[in-house]
């Protein structure tokens, strides 16, 4: 077994301080949520309309960013009504907020759910449509968008540096809406800011951000950059998502996710997999939370795709320093999964077998699955789900 219990050891206790521009601008480090006045100023924003959630109000995470804001621009607009899986009612009340409000940008503050609405709602600005007609048709819009400011609660999606936001259509399926410049114009990542995450929370989080590392370094697009982003993004989250999850105030292993969450992100432009081709649906269907269904199907879909992988997969261990291959990091991902309480099967979140030809036709079109490494088709798809469910 691996033994996890050292690895706080190898990540340095106090977090450190930079600035990044990949692929956008990113402040990194402790305390700098009070920076996010200087980030509307830079981005022209005078009037944010602050998005969040109400948990976040409850917990008091979104006043240390309300603050500053209110510090400097005086009393302003907040947006707190976003759901777990936004949909078009949740994008359309948030224009409609925006629009009232007269404001002219957007500070996004939680987790993958916000920033994809505030993204969904800055496009519906920009286009002056309702979301649900931009379905298909979002990269056709030359109008300028509502910029956004972004503050991650949670490390996982990444969707802070995305430039594509999830838009639920609840009961059928999740849609992924694209446009270049849907990419938030700032990117502030505070560790302090995910400190009260609980660990349930945390643990689906980081396995979403470690679900999209290798889900990208599999991908079989040529993309040598995003290739060695997507490794270190493994690297990072592999050694600190135990340690965030039980060292909850260990702020070098809460920026250090925060950082592979992004990468991840980042590196995932090379396209993703069975894993999320699988997950859409699920979540959709079942209202499943997204990291969470990611890793309870994540040694299925790795196995499934060893045919293809093992190769890669022994390198990305070497690069790690994990001994025995992909063998060696299935190993790694099955006693962290078992460790923070990951559900063995997806028969644990409810999903029966009743409902997988559903699934199964979902995941064939989904476009995660134009990158698996191997074809998804019905029997690929459906192996996956017979072995993530315990058969």
């Amino acid at each position: 077994m691996v033994d996890l219990s050292r690895l706080s050891e190898l990540i340095p206790a106090e977090p450190g301080t930079a600035d990044w521009s990949i692929p956008t601008r990113i402040r990194v480090g402790l305390a700098r949520a009070a920076e996010v006045t200087e980030a509307c100023r830079e981005a022209g924003i005078a009037r944010p309309l602050v998005v969040s959630d109400a948990g976040l109000v409850a917990s008091g995470t979104l006043a240390v960013v309300l603050e500053p804001l209110t510090e400097t621009f005086g009393e302003v607009a907040v947006f707190d009504s976003v759901s777990a899986d936004p949909d078009r009612r949740c994008v359309d009340a948030g224009v409609d907020a925006y629009r009232q409000a007269v404001c002219d940008g957007i500070v996004a503050v939680g987790g993958g759910s916000v920033l994809d609405a505030a993204k969904l709602i800055s496009l519906s600005i920009g286009a002056d449509r309702s979301i649900a007609d931009l379905v298909g048709s979002a990269e056709s819009v030359t109008e300028p968008f509502a910029p956004v400011i972004a503050l991650p609660t949670t490390a996982g999606t990444g969707s802070e540096v995305g430039r594509a936001a999830v838009l639920s259509i609840p009961g059928e399926s999740k849609t992924i809406i694209f446009h270049p410049r849907l990419m938030p114009a700032s990117v502030i990542c505070d560790p302090l800011l995910t400190v009260g995450l609980p660990r349930p929370l945390t643990v689906a989080t980081g396995f979403d951000a470690l679900s999209h590392a290798l889900e990208a370094w599999c991908s079989p697009i040529l993309h040598p950059a995003a290739d060695a982003i997507a490794a270190e993004s493994a690297r990072l989250a592999l050694t600190a998502l135990p340690v965030a999850a039980y060292e909850p105030d260990h702020l070098g292993a809460r920026q250090q996710m925060m950082v592979a969450a992004l990468m991840g992100a980042t590196a995932f432009q090379k396209g993703l997999g069975i894993m999320h081709a699988l997950s859409h649906p699920i979540g959709a269907i079942h209202r499943t939370h997204h990291g969470l269904t990611n890793a309870v199907l994540m040694p299925f879909a790795l196995e499934a795709n060893r045919p293809a992988i093992g190769p890669k997969m022994d390198r990305l261990a070497t690069w790690i320093g994990i001994e025995g291959g992909m063998d060696g990091i299935l190993e790694v991902i099955s006693v962290q999964r078992e460790t923070l309480g990951v559900p063995d099967t997806l028969v644990e979140l409810g999903v029966g077998s009743d409902g997988w030809d559903r699934l199964v036709d979902a995941a064939v079109v989904d476009p995660s699955a134009e990158t698996n490494p191997i074809p998804v088709t019905s029997e690929f798809a459906r192996r996956v789900l017979i072995a993530a469910s315990g058969g």
